[in-house]
């Protein structure tokens, strides 16, 4: 992906979004989309494995344990389609995700009856058939199982790119390589690179993991945790056992998911939704060797136990990052004293297949517009309360 440079170097716009990951890009091209000035700041030289939006592969779902994100859902699978036709590449493949949990659980339940509720496509299935339909599992009948049919897999890198190439197209301006040293609150906003001062009537900050840092300045202090995730790939023995597996979430013990593996071939990723390994995100992969991988523990014992056909120990271990709230919940509200800096951040783990709708809601908060769906659970002020989603 080139960055983009005017003939003249323009200093001025309507916006600037900082951090080029999956919401900052959203964002950038829902504000071109409609005709602003937009600037699209990347600290890192495009395309990098820095943060947390780069990999082929994300799960998308409609099946949420919340109501109010399952209502952007249909929206978000819109706009999919939207932007895979604007670019002409597949974005998203449809193959259904299987939800898992034992009897025991407290999620299933929940998920299973909003599905019903909103008339979204799904069915029951007994753990005795699935194992049937696909081999590769190994579950007894204290699970309860069901199918979300529209569930699938978005690939991840493509997504962000088309964001990036539909951003430059509608006239934005991308920029690389360049760090924001300050942000300067005003009437207009101006924000000092490292190569740079622009100034804009507004601001929209996405730096994913870099959030604290850049927010402390401007008197916003959010409790984020940054964690080190860990995306392990695992052999397949015997193709024949997949048989079409669909992705998959079981939420008996914390959350561990697994899809097809668009990145190797031959593999399944499989991974725990999760983290105690606590990071600063400029030294993401330094390891001092004494940090116990607990979760690749579990995902080994988890392979051993529910899969057939699948070697129990990962072969592929990768990294990302998650930058999680309290709650669990992204932040999207703007600053409590200037309301043209928007604030989007805290995405802990799901805000890959919430992008699209994100990149409106920050859009209209940066146009100073009442958002069209409810973000009362992500206002700044949700923060100081002790609750979790999971």
């Amino acid at each position: 992906m080139k960055t983009t440079t005017p003939t003249h170097l323009q200093h001025e716009f309507d916006c600037i979004v900082v951090g080029a990951g999956i919401e900052g890009s959203s964002t950038a091209y829902t504000l071109a989309k409609n005709n602003k000035n937009v600037l699209l700041l990347e600290q890192f030289c495009l395309p990098h494995t820095r943060g947390s939006s780069h990999g082929q592969s994300r799960v998308t779902r409609f099946a949420y344990f919340e109501d109010h994100y399952l209502k952007m859902m249909s929206e978000n699978f819109r706009c999919w389609d939207v932007l895979e036709k604007e670019v002409g590449k597949e974005l998203y493949v449809k193959c259904g995700m299987l939800q898992i949990e034992h009897r025991s659980g407290k999620q299933f339940g929940r998920i299973r009856d909003l599905m019903r509720q909103k008339k979204l496509d799904f069915y029951d299935i007994s753990s005795t058939e699935a194992c049937r339909k696909w081999p590769c599992l190994k579950f007894n009948t204290d699970f309860n199982m069901f199918v979300d049919e529209n569930a699938g897999v978005l690939r991840a890198d493509r997504c962000l790119r088309a964001f990036q190439e539909m951003f430059v197209k509608f006239g934005g301006i991308l920029k690389d390589n360049e760090q924001v040293i300050s942000i300067l609150p005003g009437k207009h906003v101006s924000v000092v690179t490292s190569t740079n001062k622009y100034t804009a009537k507004s601001i929209v900050i996405t730096p994913g993991a870099w959030a604290a840092k850049i927010l402390r300045p401007l008197g916003v202090d959010i409790p984020l945790k940054v964690v080190r995730i860990n995306v392990c790939y695992w052999r397949v023995k015997s193709r024949n056992k997949l048989n079409d597996m669909p992705t998959f979430a079981d939420t008996s013990n914390g959350c561990i998911y697994g899809l097809p593996s668009l990145e190797y071939p031959g593999m399944m990723k499989i991974c725990f939704h999760g983290s105690d390994v606590e990071i600063d995100p400029d030294y993401r992969d330094v390891d001092n060797g004494d940090t116990p991988q607990k979760d690749v523990e579990l995902l080994t014992k988890y392979v051993k136990e529910h899969f057939e056909g699948v070697e129990s120990k990962p072969c592929i271990i990768e990294t990302c990052m998650y930058t999680n709230t309290a709650t669990d919940d992204p932040i999207l509200d703007v600053h409590p004293q200037y309301p043209n800096i928007v604030i989007g951040c805290g995405f802990s783990g799901h805000g890959f297949k919430l992008a699209p709708v994100i990149g409106q809601i920050l859009s209209q908060l940066a146009l100073q517009q009442e958002p069209e769906f409810d973000i009362s659970h992500n206002k700044l002020s949700c923060f100081l309360r002790n609750k979790s989603r999971l």
